[in-house]
């Protein structure tokens, strides 16, 4: 009888013990689903606001681009102030921003409130990470921890287009954002109870002005993609063009600013090695192809075949559900094929959804379109749960958490230029946004097959 009475207690106690990196995740949770959910209420947004593409594309962007300036500034604030109140702070004002959101009355008024949004998620998510790999010291421990984060934030980014169409048709699309105020204060009543403080012996030295450089260079960037699209049919491309040179010049800048720092908040010259740099073109490569894709799906299903909100909410399951239920089968196909064949295979299979959302956009076909969804689901599945173990993987013994951080901002900026550049080309149809979405992920899959080795490395 001992025998069965212990293994529930076990059970229990591993439940208990994961009850901090649970309670963590929840916070990530709520900052991924609001990038998803909100997707697919996006139409429905900008007609009551008032605004078009281009605001389109601002309530987007202007999430990712306070995420991704601040990401590196809210490190360096955790590690010297505290990672839970760091993180305790960043939800609080998640909240906040989120009320902001319920109530804009227009597109700016949405667009500042997105952006304060970013901003706290950054300070959310990077105190989760640090919090759960300070609490779990042992690696099965932490293991268990972050598998049961990447869980929680698989399920947001699944459900998220879903739900939100849900939401949106029942309720209205403001309470996509209103739900997250008691949410937010239900985790910071919780948060002091499960998971204790902690801040670095030797906190890195904060970088305003590198901040600075890098937000500028990607805002303007932003901002050149999208007056291009605009001012390519009117020929006036002058100030798209002086918007990119200055944000090259603000990069540049940052580039030479972190190679003089003894201690760089992001050091690119990571990505120098063949293998890293071919990691970077599978971000942006997955970034484009995949996510940024994802923004635009519900208006092609609404304008191309008609949908409502929640049916297209449940049309995107076919390319959000396989990043639920696959990242487990990507881990074993990791180690039997290496990085290289997982990797270009999975990005092939984007490619070929998005070659067929194209050939869908240009011939009305639904069943199509839907396939199409299904494939780029199923090689994004594949690809980016993956990534971030082939970074660690592939990166100089002793430079891993410089390189996390790096894939990161990647990642995020990635996202960011994806929405802009597909916003871009949505000037010219539903059928060329997703002709460059399938060429960058063929450029992805050719740098996998290039780049990459054939083994997983440490």
């Amino acid at each position: 009888m001992s025998e069965f009475r212990a293994a529930p207690a076990a059970a229990g106690a591993r439940v208990h013990a994961l009850a901090p990196a649970l309670a963590l995740a929840m916070g990530a949770f709520l900052t991924q689903l609001d990038v998803t959910a909100v997707v697919v209420a996006m139409p429905a947004v900008g007609r009551d606001l008032g605004f078009g593409l281009a605001g389109f594309a601002w309530v987007m962007d202007a999430y990712s681009l306070a995420f991704t300036g601040l990401l590196l500034a809210a490190g360096a604030a955790a590690d010297r102030h505290g990672r839970r109140r760091v993180l305790i702070a960043g939800n609080l004002v998640f909240a906040l921003a989120s009320l902001f959101c319920g109530l804009a009355w227009n597109g700016p008024m949405i667009w500042a409130a997105r952006a304060l949004q970013g901003a706290a998620a950054a300070f959310v998510v990077t105190g989760a990470i640090a919090l759960i790999a300070d609490a779990y010291r042992e690696p099965a421990e932490r293991a268990r921890a972050f598998g049961a984060m990447g869980v929680v934030s698989g399920i947001a980014m699944a459900v998220g287009p879903t739900l939100g169409g849900l939401v949106a048709m029942g309720f209205g699309w403001r309470w996509i954002f209103l739900v997250n105020v008691p949410l937010c204060l239900a985790l910071a009543w919780v948060l002091p109870r499960l998971v204790a403080e902690s801040r670095a012996a030797d906190p890195a030295p904060s970088d305003v002005t590198g901040i600075v450089l890098i937000t500028g260079a990607l805002g303007l960037a932003i901002v050149a993609l999208l007056q291009a699209g605009a001012a390519a049919t009117s020929g006036g491309l002058l100030w798209p063009a002086l918007a990119l040179a200055a944000s090259f010049g603000l990069a540049r800048g940052f580039v030479s600013r972190q190679a003089r720092r003894s201690r760089p908040i992001l050091d690119i010259r990571l990505f120098g090695q063949r293998s890293m740099a071919g990691v970077a073109v599978l971000l942006a490569a997955v970034s484009v192809s995949y996510w940024a894709v994802l923004v635009y799906l519900p208006l092609f299903l609404e304008r191309t075949f008609g949908m409502s909100t929640s049916g297209s909410g449940l049309a995107l399951l076919a390319a959000t559900l396989p990043m639920l239920v696959l990242p487990p089968l990507g881990a074993r196909l990791a180690g039997r094929f290496g990085w290289k064949g997982l990797f270009g295979a999975g990005l092939v299979l984007m490619a070929a959804g998005n070659a067929a959302l194209a050939l869908a956009a240009g011939l009305g076909l639904d069943g199509l379109a839907l396939a199409g969804m299904a494939a780029g689901g199923l090689g994004a599945a594949l690809v980016h749960p993956q990534l971030s173990g082939a970074v660690v993987a592939l990166a100089p013994a002793g430079e891993t958490g410089m390189a996390a951080a790096v894939t990161v901002v990647l990642r995020q900026a990635g996202f960011a230029l994806g929405i802009a550049a597909l916003g871009a080309m949505l000037a010219a149809g539903f059928v060329w946004l997703f002709v460059v979405a399938a060429v960058m992920a063929a450029i992805g899959a050719g740098a996998a097959f290039v780049l990459l080795p054939a083994s997983q490395g440490r």
